[in-house]
């Protein structure tokens, strides 16, 4: 009803005996969980860095050329330096935890950035007494240095601590009981976590919540993780983790995992993932094209006496041909022969329809027998160091493989394959590849290969390449998984 113009409303008392607090309000005023950590981790980076810095100041004041200067003589232009310093090696996130640290670019980027800021401040400040262009030269050389020392001293003891169970954080995963395995391999990555519990999402329900909040508090967990799938349709109860002083870290869905050359870039106030087009589109396949013909080029003409021997002992060991050249499935589901040296009776492919029985991949897609009975004497010891593999040099120069990539597979196995797999049709196959590094021929269900071609493709780069040749040579020599 209304009274001269204000509205008047009916009041009704409401009962507090169960009245809970608003969402955002915490039950008990409570600190960060893991803050002390956190904290200390800080304060020690920032006094190995002053330290740091003291010295190459100092080394630089004693080796450079003496002049007269106020900012090598009075202790207060010390303090000035290293508030520039440490300010600017903050303003660049350079103490945030994990990899935030280890970044060795922003480092040379805040040290030369805060060297300039201190010409200008020595310039504006005393314009008659200069620091010595030696002195500064040093400084910033030995600042550089420095800096990168105490860094890496800092992370090899924190990662030996840690391996000892030290200065690691309590977590909870939350997780759908099917994703669970693959999120806590993702977790332990960063070796700074110790998982101290699992539940399902079912934990996270209205009937389930307060007991959940409670056991975390008293098992003080610092951290819990919670995947997209168990949280999607219940994110109000971010306050509840929110106002116990627990982080609340989301893990993707697999489908939504950010792409490995993807950046974050603001539309407006809203984050969106980027993939940058390059400067010259293409050119990084041919710098490993390019790679790949100077590398077969080199290893053939190196390598000419071995294939002349390995050709002799061949004919010596039993009859047929030297070389086996087999019809694979290459780029594009193309046909193409690929060679090997012949390590099998010459009527092998005919004796394989009776081996079938004996397969030991799970699914059947690809054909391995651990004990094959087609494979010849001479044939057992060219497997073991894989040097059956070196005529594929040759289709290396012709461009139907490369020396790293998904492995070409014959008919037989195409023909098995289910829609997804053909993604890795989509690329040069190789002589070796990170299913090879992984495991070789203990890998025994081809979606694991699948998974490993996948990730090898959507993370490649030159670097990735170098990386599985060394590898592949260290399997090689230690004849893991090879047969």
């Amino acid at each position: 009803m209304k009274q001269g113009g204000i509205r008047i409303v009916a009041s009704r008392t409401i009962s507090v005996v169960n009245f809970k607090p608003d969402l955002r309000s915490a039950k008990i005023t409570t600190i960060q969980r893991g803050l002390p950590i956190k904290l200390l981790r800080i304060v020690t980076l920032i006094f190995l860095d002053t330290i740091a810095l003291i010295c190459a100041w100092k080394l630089a004041v004693h080796y450079g050329t003496a002049m007269e200067s106020p900012w090598t003589q009075k202790p207060s232009f010390l303090v000035l330096i290293l508030t520039v310093e440490i300010g600017m090696l903050v303003s660049k996130g350079l103490y945030n935890a994990g990899s935030h640290r280890r970044n060795y670019p922003a480092l040379v980027q805040a040290v030369s950035t805060s060297e300039v800021l201190l010409l200008l401040i020595a310039f504006l400040y005393e314009p008659k007494h200069y620091v010595s262009r030696s002195t500064f030269l040093i400084f910033w050389v030995l600042s550089v240095t420095f800096v990168f020392i105490d860094r890496l001293l800092f992370d090899v003891v924190t990662k030996l601590l840690r391996q000892r169970g030290a200065i690691r954080y309590p977590i909870f995963l939350i997780s759908n009981q099917e994703d669970q395995e693959e999120h806590i391999s993702l977790i332990e990555q960063e070796n700074c976590y110790t998982v101290q519990g699992i539940a399902d999402s079912s934990c996270l329900d209205r009937h389930n919540r307060e007991r959940t909040l409670e056991y975390l508090r008293n098992e003080g967990i610092v951290e819990v993780f919670v995947s997209w799938n168990a949280i999607k349709n219940r994110l109000y109860v971010c306050w509840h983790f929110h106002t116990a002083g627990i982080t609340l870290r989301i893990l993707p869905e697999q489908s939504e995992v950010r792409h490995p050359k993807s950046v974050f870039w603001m539309i407006g106030q809203v984050p969106c993932l980027t993939i940058p087009a390059p400067i010259i589109a293409g050119g990084d396949f041919w710098v490993k094209r390019g790679f790949d013909l100077c590398c077969a080029t080199i290893l053939v003409f190196i390598l000419s006496p071995v294939y002349l021997a390995i050709a002799v002992l061949i004919k010596l060991d039993s009859p047929g041909p030297v070389f086996f050249r087999q019809e694979r499935i290459g780029l594009h589901c193309k046909k193409f022969k690929m060679w090997k040296f012949r390590t099998m009776v010459a009527n092998a492919e005919k004796l394989q329809a009776s081996l079938e029985a004996k397969n030991e991949i799970k699914d059947g897609v690809l054909f391995k027998v651990k004990n094959d009975p087609r494979i010849t004497r001479l044939g057992k010891f060219l497997r073991r160091y894989s040097l059956d593999e070196l005529p594929q040099l040759f289709n290396v120069l012709l461009g139907e493989m490369s020396l790293v990539g998904p492995r070409p597979l014959p008919l037989r196995d195409v023909e098995k394959f289910e829609k997804a797999h053909f993604i890795r049709q989509e690329v040069l196959p190789g002589i070796t590849g990170l299913w090879q590094v992984s495991g070789r021929s203990n890998i025994d269900n081809f979606e694991d290969a699948v998974k490993l071609d996948i990730a090898y493709i959507e993370n490649w780069s030159l670097g990735l390449d170098i990386e599985i040749l060394l590898k592949t040579f260290q399997a090689v020599v230690q004849k893991t998984g090879a047969y």
